[in-house]
């Protein structure tokens, strides 16, 4: 009998919030009737399966008792294995495994690529379209590319010279909940902080700071159809521009769900109008599969893509709800969608033996 799974935790910096959706997802699909297997990928690489009701706190403080290894293998006999009695190998049937790795390998694509060589099935996004998803300087270059109006988006280099004044905003070029942003007065400033903070060091991207935009959100699924749910507008504190880490997911018990916001939004028709065909264009371009969410900015000069999130905080659960769609009935056709991919295939046409065969001695080569 195959079960689905849920993923979650990570070593990234949004472990935490990883390990609230994850268990958002396991709750949903048990309450719904389902046994789930809980998957739980610790801040060292290692992964556990754990019990299917267990508590966010008992994450708090590190690895559960409760949690138990398991491996994983790629190859004809990929999968996720328990060990047994005197060692044995067991393979853990799963149908799919609901991705809720938000950030770092769990959302840049070195998660997908891993599940793709296993031949496991799993929701989200592709290996492709996580990693341009993940990397905002692609995702705002394909943007570019394709004439959709987004804000011109700088990477951060000893060199860069801007003509735009300040304030700009800095960015984590790989992340995402608002983690490691801050307003800066000039570039100057921002160079500084690119080179300091540790979670610029992988890369830090700058762009035209607008104190007064309006940030709008919609999600979109692609299974059963190409879908679009209403905006919502998420509501920024009033002392503080930025819509941060805490805002986003401190605000209460169930993640992004709790966080304050306008839905749907009251926006002009003619502005919801070219969001939501935007937001469709974006779908295609950036590779979506399963739920997404896609963050805009909205004043009196335009309306810009500003990013994607292709595993979105409560996997945007509370966008569909509002649409009629329970949270269960959401992930079951998530997974199912997942259950009809055809998977990844990897060609070797060419790799016939030819060029082995007449190269010679490899120490000829290097003379």
């Amino acid at each position: 009998m195959t079960l689905p799974a849920v993923c979650f935790g990570s070593p990234s910096p949004e472990h935490d919030i990883s390990i609230l959706t994850g268990l958002q997802a396991v709750r949903a699909l048990t309450e719904a009737g389902n046994d789930v297997v809980a998957l739980y990928w610790s801040k060292t690489g290692n992964w556990f399966q754990v019990p299917a009701d267990i508590e966010a706190n008992e994450f708090a403080d590190g690895l559960p008792r409760s949690a138990e290894p398991v491996t994983i293998q790629v190859g004809e006999q990929g999968g996720f294995y328990r060990s047994g009695k005197r060692g044995k190998l067991t393979q853990i049937e799963i149908s799919a495994v609901v991705v809720c790795c938000h950030g770092g390998p769990g959302e840049d694509g070195s998660l997908q690529a891993l599940f793709d060589l296993a031949g496991i099935r799993y929701t989200g996004p592709s290996q492709a379209g996580a990693a341009v998803g993940m990397d905002k300087l692609a995702f705002s270059g394909t943007m570019e590319a394709a004439g959709i109006s987004s804000l011109p988006l700088h990477l951060i280099t000893t060199d860069l010279e801007l003509d735009e004044q300040g304030p700009l905003i800095v960015k984590p070029r790989f992340g995402g909940s608002s983690i490691g942003i801050e307003i800066v007065d000039d570039l100057p400033t921002a160079k500084a902080l690119a080179s300091s903070q540790p979670l610029l060091r992988n890369g830090a991207v700058v762009q035209r700071y607008l104190d007064d935009a309006i940030d709008l959100n919609i999600s979109v699924r692609t299974y059963p159809e190409k879908s679009l749910s209403a905006i919502e507008r998420p509501l920024r504190p009033e002392e503080d521009g930025i819509y941060s880490y805490a805002d986003k997911y401190l605000t209460g018990s169930q993640g992004m769900a709790s966080a304050p916001r306008e839905l749907p939004a009251e926006l002009p028709a003619d502005i919801e109008g070219q969001l939501r065909t935007m937001a469709s264009q974006v779908v295609d371009l950036a590779m979506v599969r399963s739920v997404a969410r896609i963050d805009f900015l909205w004043n009196s000069a335009g309306l810009w893509v500003n990013e994607i999130n292709t595993i979105p905080g409560s996997l945007s659960w509370y966008f569909w709800s509002y649409e009629g769609v329970p949270f269960a009935q959401l992930l079951a056709e998530m997974i199912h969608e997942a259950t009809l991919s055809p998977g990844a295939t990897f060609r070797t046409d060419g790799a016939d033996g030819t060029a082995l065969r007449d190269v010679g001695a490899i120490s000829h080569k290097l003379a």
